[in-house]
C-alpha cells in the first residue's frame, strides 16, 4: 500500500503547470503541499463529479495538463464518465484514483465491491489510452514523470492507506 499524502507529494513535484482537481480528501493532502492557488481546483462538495469536472477542464483548456485526483468511491458513483472520457479523448488528461476501499472521508464505510473491483480494468475497458494500477511507493514514482509525458487519457489506481492523522482541513 502506497500512503496517500506521499503520493500526492510525488504528483505535486511532477504538477509543472499542470491545473489539480482534487476531491474532498486528497484536497486535505493537497492544501497541504501545494502553493500554487492559480491551478488548484476546489473541489466539489459532493462525491462522484470529479472526473466529469475534469474532462470539463480539459476540453476547455486542451492546452493545459489536467490532474483528477480522485477517490474510489467517487469515481463508483459515476463510472458512466469514464466512458464519455474515452469517447471524448482529452490527450490532457491524467485521472488519478485513490483505492482505500472505503469512503474515508464520511467514516471509513466500506465502498461497493471490496475486493471484486479492477478500477484500472474498467477504464482500459472503457477506452483510456493508457492504465496503470500502483501499490508500491517507489514503483509509482519511479514511473510518475514518463507517465506524465504521455497523451491522455490516462487513468491511474493507486492503492492507497491513510495516516493517522490527516493534515488539517482546508475547508
Amino acid at each position: 500500500m502506497i500512503p496517500a499524502f506521499d503520493a500526492v507529494r510525488a504528483i505535486h513535484k511532477c504538477q509543472g503547470e499542470a491545473m489539480v482537481l482534487p476531491t474532498v480528501t486528497e484536497y486535505r493532502y493537497w492544501k497541504a503541499v501545494s502553493d500554487r492557488e492559480d491551478l488548484d481546483i476546489t473541489p466539489p462538495d459532493s462525491m462522484g463529479p470529479a472526473s466529469s469536472m475534469g474532462l470539463g477542464l480539459a476540453l476547455a483548456n486542451p492546452d493545459k495538463k489536467i490532474l483528477v485526483l480522485d477517490g474510489d468511491g467517487s469515481i463508483l458513483m459515476n463510472l458512466g464518465s469514464l466512458v464519455t472520457i474515452s469517447g471524448k479523448k482529452p490527450s490532457n488528461l491524467v485521472h488519478f484514483v485513490f483505492q482505500d476501499n472505503e469512503y474515508f472521508t464520511t467514516g471509513g464505510q466500506p465502498i461497493p465491491g471490496v475486493g471484486l473491483v479492477n478500477l484500472a480494468g474498467i477504464a482500459e475497458a472503457a477506452g483510456f489510452r493508457a492504465t496503470y494500477e500502483f501499490d508500491d511507493l517507489e514503483e509509482f514514482v519511479d514511473e510518475l514523470a514518463h507517465i506524465m509525458e504521455q497523451k491522455g487519457p490516462i487513468f491511474i489506481c493507486l492503492k492507497v492507506n491513510h495516516p493517522e492523522e490527516l493534515p488539517p482541513s482546508a475547508f
